[in-house]
């Protein structure tokens, strides 16, 4: 049996299917929740300064299905969504939910994902090298930036990093997304933004692995290790790094989603047209299926973030059971 097979044999699928069958309620909760509160909240998308005529508001009010019972306009919404589709925008004409969130999610996908290997790759390496060293200086110069991390907010960040290093370097753009195309060639654009959404993460992730690391380094295998006389070095390798990452996989799942719902502040900072850009013109201007879109696309992914996180911890280590 290959190692791929054996690790897909680890996969606990009955768990995973529970799991999926859970998030089907859970995910119309989310839902229903979401659409009555915004339905329910005052004013509506076409509310303005300028009175609009009767005639005028019924043939619009007709147009989005807004003149139906509210029941009714959720059963249409719920069965519009369970056919992938989410509806017209009240307030980008010509353009659907959809195409909206087609344009959107892939700008948030990138910062999220560049954010999180940045995060994983420097705060691993920082954790781990500071739990080695416990009680350094090494020790406590890592610990202070990663306290300085946790409590200077992203809104602070991201500002501070555009005025030094965009302003004054010019090492930066400012913002937005450059003329390029592909996402993928913004590097000029993007670093900032991956950067401030990064930062955060990388001083949580630094003082979780430092923590596991020392408590790992303490443990009954890792001293039979060194009693038989293995070099420090393997010790480290076979015996600590694989125990002490553990906690960081459980970690790193919701982590994901926070960081893709917390690229709703990072792209208005830096002007992206991302999912969260979308997300806050449509909660200002009331676009109501705009907004319901945008919500249930980041419902669905911290909830697949969190199963992914799930399945990853038992094929790490196979003594977990999932019951």
């Amino acid at each position: 049996m290959s190692a791929l097979q054996r690790s897909f044999s680890r996969v606990p699928w009955a768990y995973v299917l529970r799991r999926l069958l859970f998030a089907i309620p859970t995910m119309l909760v989310i839902i229903a929740v979401a659409f009555f509160m915004m339905r329910l909240a005052p004013g509506g998308p076409f509310d303005g300064e300028r009175k609009l005529n009767a005639a005028t508001e019924a043939a619009i009010a007709a147009k989005f299905g807004l003149d139906q019972p509210l029941w009714k306009q959720f059963v249409d919404y719920l069965l519009g969504v369970l056919q992938g589709d989410f509806g017209p925008s009240m307030k980008t004409l010509g353009k659907s939910v959809n195409d909206l969130i087609a344009d959107g999610l892939p700008v948030s996908l990138a910062i999220g994902t560049l954010s999180m290997l940045v995060a994983l790759t420097v705060g691993t390496a920082l954790g781990v090298f500071a739990g080695l060293r416990q009680n350094t200086a090494g020790d406590y110069t890592v610990m202070g930036f990663a306290m300085a991390g946790i409590s200077i907010p992203t809104f602070v960040t991201g500002p501070l990093l555009i005025l030094a290093f965009a302003l004054g370097a010019g090492l930066f753009a400012v913002g937005g997304l450059g003329e390029y195309p592909n996402i993928g060639m913004n590097v000029h654009n993007m670093t900032l933004p991956v950067l401030t959404l990064a930062l955060p993460q990388i001083a949580i992730i630094s003082r979780l692995m430092r923590a596991s690391t020392i408590e790992t380094m303490r443990s009954p295998h890792v001293r039979t290790a060194r009693a038989k006389g293995l070099p420090e070095r393997t010790v480290i390798r076979r015996h600590v790094l694989p125990s002490a990452i553990l906690p960081l996989v459980s970690y790193a799942g919701p982590a994901m989603a926070r960081v893709m719902t917390g690229s709703l502040v990072i792209e208005r900072i830096f002007g992206l047209p991302g999912m969260g850009s979308y997300f806050v013109d449509g909660a200002i201007n009331r676009d109501y299926t705009l907004v319901m879109g945008a919500l249930i696309i980041y419902a669905t992914l911290i909830v697949l973030f969190n199963l992914l996180a799930d399945i990853l911890y038992a094929l790490l280590d196979p003594k977990v059971k999932y019951d």
